[in-house]
This record gives C-alpha cells, structure tokens and sequence, in this order.
C-alpha cells in the first residue's frame, strides 16, 4: 500500500533531524525515514576513540544545545549518539527506522519513493543520506595484488585488533592523522600522506572552521575572491590526542607510494615497506544512489543545486553534504541554516 506524506525525507541523521525540526516548526507534515536500526546516524558506526573538533555548545543542532560531556573539552562519538536520540526523541521527530530507500521516481505532482517497507508518495523529499555508506577508495596501482588486509575509514574501530601488526595508513585529513595517533604504541605505525601534513593552529576548532566556511560562502555569493574556506587554514585539527603524538614525534608522514606489492607497498624510488594491513582514510562520496531515475546527476557525481534545492527538480533538497549544500553543512553546528532555508522554501512550494 502506498503512503502519502507532504515532506519525505530520508535519513535519520544529524542533517535528518535538523530538517524535522524545522519543518516541525513550520507545521509541515512529514515523515522521517531512516535505514538505521536505531538513533544516531553514522556517529554510531566510528571508531571509539573518535571526539568531534568542536566544545559541545559548538556542536550543536538548531533548538537544543549538546550538553557538556563530563570530563572532555570535546565530545566523543558516544556521546553525540546519545545527543541525537535524546534531540530525536524531545521534538517528538516522526523517524521511521529500517527503511531503506531504493529509489525515487517522478509521479506526476508527487515524488514517489520505493523502500524496503512500501512506497511513499510526498509533494517534496529531502534527501539527507549524507557519504558513509559511500567509501572511497583510490585507483592505486596493485591494491588487489596486496595479500594482506585492506579497510576504509568505515572498517576501523580501535587499535587493539592491530597489536604488534604493520599498518600503512593512507590519508593527510582528520581521519588520517586520529586514527594514525590512534595506532601509535600498538601497531608498527607508517602514516602515508599526499602532500606534508597541515596541521591547524593549536587553538583552532571546528568554531573556527564553521566561520571560514560560512565566510567563504558569503563572499562567493556577492562575487568577491574566494577566501579558500577551511582550505585554507589547514588540513588536521589538532585535537588533544593528535597533537600528544605529533609533539612526542610519532606522526612522521611519509609521500604517497606509487603502487602496492603483494607484501606491501613501494615508492617511486624503489623503497619498499612490508605491511599486514592497509587503513585507507580516503575519504568518502555523496550517497546518491536513490536518486538515479532523476537523472540529475552532474560533475563529480553531485547534483547540481541554488542553495539546498535541486535546480532541475525543485521538489528535491539536499542536506549536509558539504559546502555544495550549505557552508559547513556537513557538520552538526552548521546543518542548521541550510535546513531552515530549506524548510521555508518547501513551505513556499507548498503553498
């Protein structure tokens, strides 16, 4: 049986929620469907030692404020799971869990969306899906020749499973350098980057990085130069245990190799290190698959948008995947205003 709701939107997460607090406030009818088992979007999946960039009040969704969590300047994932279930549970968010998303089709006036549990006809659908589920992994020469073991991001929960082992990590971003520090005293530790490593001031955070993003985006919208955003200042922010190996000498980054052995990995000038495992922090793509019978899909496989609405199907906003959607958008303190706007705008196409 088909259901019918005005708004659609899919995915529970952090940018989910935010999207269902506003349209809550607007008085917007809609429902919330998510894949996940239980709250918290991707935060429950990372690896245990991860902490956000940000103090809790910095981290925070549009109505509620993280509370402090004792004893950390900056969170960690467990906490902020606990914050989306309390903030899911407090605005009385219409979340529908173990609905998988398969594709979304045009209907007329309607957006028909398949899932796993019947289809949904709505008026407009936001598409919050964010790029967990889509890791990315480079073309590098020889990967599958490689007979040890390879994991992305996604795979990595703590060193413990890594004790006495040779791992190459790949990656010069925030991932890269936790997870490298992660490793340090437990694993026979090569942290491989493409460029040296940019580490942020000290006292830098992701309030910092928020006000870059959003200044960037403010000055490429009135046509003045582009200020390079959170580009500019840097790759890593330093957080407390990056910055205790970094000082004490253990994230000594390494230049790309050129290919993968089957025991390891060479460089351009013959220099060759054994590995037991390969951990790629290579980041991640926009989770769009539902999306493909809309053919909207451009450069870089994003679709194209004026603000968080598609251009070539205004029924249909993104949230939170990055500056393309909203400065900082991917983030929890910056997935507010572009959800806001898109509320309002969905109210206008509304009527």
């Amino acid at each position: 049986m088909t259901q019918h709701s005005d708004v659609v939107v899919i995915g529970g997460g952090q940018s989910g929620l935010a999207a269902g607090y506003h349209l809550r406030r607007l008085g917007i009818e809609h429902v919330i469907l998510d894949a996940q088992a239980a709250p918290g979007g991707a935060w429950q999946h990372t690896w245990d030692s991860l902490q956000l960039f940000s103090p809790a009040a910095y981290s925070s969704l549009p109505g509620r404020f993280m509370p402090a969590q004792e004893g950390e300047v900056y969170p960690d994932a467990a906490h902020v799971v606990s914050y989306l279930a309390d903030y899911e549970k407090r605005y009385e968010l219409p979340v529908q869990r173990g609905a998988w998303v398969s594709a979304v089709h045009r209907d007329g006036p309607y957006l028909r969306v398949e899932t796993s549990s019947g289809d949904w006809r709505a008026r407009a659908v936001v598409s919050a899906t964010g790029t967990w589920t889509r890791p990315f992994l480079p073309a590098v020469p020889g990967r599958r020749d490689f007979t040890g073991r390879q994991l992305h991001t996604v795979q990595y929960r703590s060193p413990a499973e890594f004790t006495g082992q040779r791992v190459i990590v790949v990656g010069g971003g925030n991932s890269g350098a936790q997870i490298a520090a992660d490793l340090t005293g437990t694993a026979e530790l090569t942290w491989v980057t493409q460029r040296l490593p940019r580490y942020l001031a000290d006292d830098i955070d992701g309030r910092a990085l928020f006000d870059a993003a959003t200044a960037r985006r403010r000055a490429l919208d009135v046509g003045r130069t582009d200020t390079g955003g959170v580009a500019s200042l840097g790759d890593i922010v330093a957080v407390p245990p990056v910055r205790a190996a970094r000082d004490a000498g253990l994230l000594c980054a390494k230049p790309m190799f050129t290919r993968l052995t089957a025991t390891g990995v060479e460089w351009a000038d013959g220099a060759r290190a054994e590995a037991d495992v390969v951990i790629w922090c290579t980041g991640f793509r926009p989770a769009l698959a539902p999306f493909a019978a809309l053919r909207l899909r451009g450069a870089r496989g994003h679709i194209a948008t004026d603000g968080t609405r598609a251009v070539d199907e205004p029924r249909l906003h993104l949230l939170g995947y990055g500056d393309w959607t909203g400065p900082a958008s991917a983030t929890l303190i910056g997935i507010g205003r572009p959800a806001r706007d898109a509320a309002r705008q969905i109210r206008d196409l509304l009527g």
